[in-house]
């Protein structure tokens, strides 16, 4: 069974793929788990670019995860996810990925993010990423589910794992960000993480 992560975005590709297979490898070991294929957008350079223009994370990855499965021929997953920030009215939320501009790096949405927080005292920093995960067929999709990490906001980045938002986001619970929990941990309790395990429970059920 193929199935295409409807997204370009490496960091993704790498972070879907990892916890996949960690679900896989906690399952009975049916056919259909054993010989999954994985795909992305990289194995389709031709696919349409997918404008997500919607105003839920549900909307994008339901838009996204629906235009790739029916390019593509195969059961497709999709993800969109953002920052949510309480002293910001929860921006950048939908618009996270596109917070300093189109073509900006990753250190420089954390900068405009820092510099907007600047002012805002330590204890009102409360923020959260939330996900929308959507597997779809050429021909329809499943119920879109969610999943939320609770967190704040600190003044400087630290650590090198992860990506985008992940330097200066420290979960609940946690004195560490995400990019210097690493992967194990993150794979486990992010916002990601939790919409995907419900995702996976659903496409290995059938």
């Amino acid at each position: 069974m193929k199935l295409v992560l409807a997204t370009r975005n490496r960091g993704k590709v790498r972070e879907i793929g990892e916890m996949l297979r960690e679900a896989k490898s906690r399952m009975p070991g049916r056919k259909d788990q054993r010989n999954l294929e994985l795909l992305s957008l990289f194995d389709y350079p031709e696919a349409p670019a997918v404008i997500e223009d919607g105003m839920t994370y549900e909307e994008n990855a339901i838009k996204k995860a629906a235009t790739i499965a029916q390019h593509t021929g195969h059961l497709t997953l999709a993800d969109d996810s953002g920052l949510e920030v309480d002293a910001l009215d929860g921006a950048p939320g939908v618009h996270s990925a596109r917070y300093a501009g189109e073509n900006a790096s990753d250190a420089e949405r954390i900068a405009k993010l820092l510099d907007a927080l600047q002012e805002v005292a330590d204890e009102q920093r409360t923020a959260r990423f939330k996900c929308a995960v959507a597997i779809a067929t050429p021909v329809r999709q499943t119920k879109v589910v969610v999943g939320v990490c609770e967190g704040r906001i600190i003044r400087n980045p630290r650590g090198v794992q992860g990506f985008g938002y992940d330097p200066v986001f420290v979960p609940v619970g946690y004195d560490k960000t995400f990019a210097e929990l690493g992967k194990t941990v993150k794979n486990r309790i992010s916002h990601r993480a939790k919409a995907l395990t419900i995702a996976i429970e659903r496409l290995f059920d059938g």
